[in-house]
């Protein structure tokens, strides 16, 4: 397993450390960033650790708006063949996996996982025992409903003030079950349950949504629907400059982990930025 205490926080510069996006699903709502078989994912990931990742998130269940539930025999079959032949072949990046069921993290921590990337936010009742029994950091996201119908009309009173109190009261469980607060990532959940100027107003807040000053922040943006409305930019393909000039943004906010599809845009980004501060 690698050392991911060594990666968890961001770097000593104040940059992110860079999590590269492995989707191993055929509905990904960027068509580049899927995956169709284990040699294209060995592929993908091994490219992703030379551009820079820190870590890589195995995903195998799309959570894009109006996503179906994946069954959860077919998400095992997608992402354990992977999680395992990665850490095989790449033993020092750290492994992140994307999932809202406990079954499958379990299985995916037994081959070699070092995160547990939770979108629903401790949904399934056995997530809880598999994060004390590994010992594993854990980054549990906002979401208002569920992938099917979290677009539909999504509202709030004070999304800062909702969102920190909604991951204040996952976290709390967390915490009163033994995990350091330095093992649990916050994440806004941008564009989960969303409107664009929630999602702005989140980012614009940084660290503010982080309930616990010890917990790392993980920010999501990565080509996602709000430069459809942000940019006018309707294709994900489209979207890089509008995800890059976020990811700019991500030092100043306080930003532990980005979590992209565009590893080598992101490292040059930073690498950049680096040079002239």
């Amino acid at each position: 397993m690698a050392d991911w205490r060594r990666i968890l926080n961001r770097r000593d510069d104040g940059f992110p450390r860079i999590m590269g996006v492995l989707n191993v699903t055929p509905d990904s709502f960027y068509a580049d960033s899927r995956v169709n078989s284990l040699q294209d994912a060995l592929s993908r990931a091994e490219q992703m650790v030379k551009d820079g990742a820190d870590w890589l998130d195995i995903g195998g269940e799309s959570t894009r708006p109006g996503a179906e539930p994946v069954n959860p025999e077919e998400e095992l079959e997608r992402v354990i063949p992977v999680v395992k032949a990665v850490r095989e072949l790449l033993p020092e990046v750290g492994i992140s996996i994307d999932t809202r069921r406990a079954m499958v993290a379990r299985a995916a921590v037994e081959l070699g996982a070092d995160m547990i990337n939770d979108v629903s936010a401790l949904s399934d009742p056995d997530m809880l025992n598999v994060i004390i029994e590994s010992n594993l950091p854990v980054c549990i996201m906002h979401m208002q409903g569920l992938p099917e119908n979290m677009q539909n009309d999504p509202n709030y009173g004070d999304v800062i003030t909702e969102v920190r109190q909604s991951l204040a009261d996952v976290a709390d469980i967390l915490l009163e079950s033994g995990v350091s607060a330095n093992n649990i990532i916050a994440d806004p959940g941008i564009g989960f349950g969303k409107q664009l100027h929630h999602n702005t107003t989140l980012l614009a807040a940084g660290r503010d949504i982080v309930p616990n000053t010890q917990m790392p922040l993980m920010w999501g943006v990565s080509r996602k629907r709000m430069f459809a409305h942000l940019l006018s930019r309707e294709d994900a393909s489209e979207r890089l400059a509008g995800t890059l000039g976020i990811a700019a943004m991500a030092p100043t906010k306080g930003v532990d982990i980005i979590r992209v599809h565009d590893v080598r845009e992101h490292a040059d980004l930073y690498a950049a930025m680096r040079a002239v501060e």
